[in-house]
């Protein structure tokens, strides 16, 4: 099974996406680190880094080096599934 908490989610707390995406993970258990990229300058440079350019969030990272980024609930819980951590 994976480390559960090497997810990453980075996103702010007036965005409605981030708050959806954190409720579901809640709802199933799931532990992760949350990072605002409001509050913390280097956090928003490397979601730009890694969206290409773009600051956008919930960008959530996963312990086998992939992301999703503004995923709907349906895309993060196959992820997790995948990923054997639900």
């Amino acid at each position: 099974m994976s480390n559960a908490a090497e997810i990453t989610m980075y996103g702010h707390d007036r965005c409605s996406d981030c708050l959806r995406s954190e409720r579901l993970l809640k709802a199933l258990n799931v532990t992760y680190t949350k990072v605002d990229v409001h509050a913390d300058l280097a956090a928003a440079d490397k979601v730009i880094e890694i969206s290409g350019g773009n600051l956008s969030v919930p960008l959530i990272c996963f312990p086998d080096g992939t992301h999703l980024t503004e995923p709907s609930d349906p895309v993060l819980k196959a992820k997790l599934v995948s990923l054997h951590i639900i």
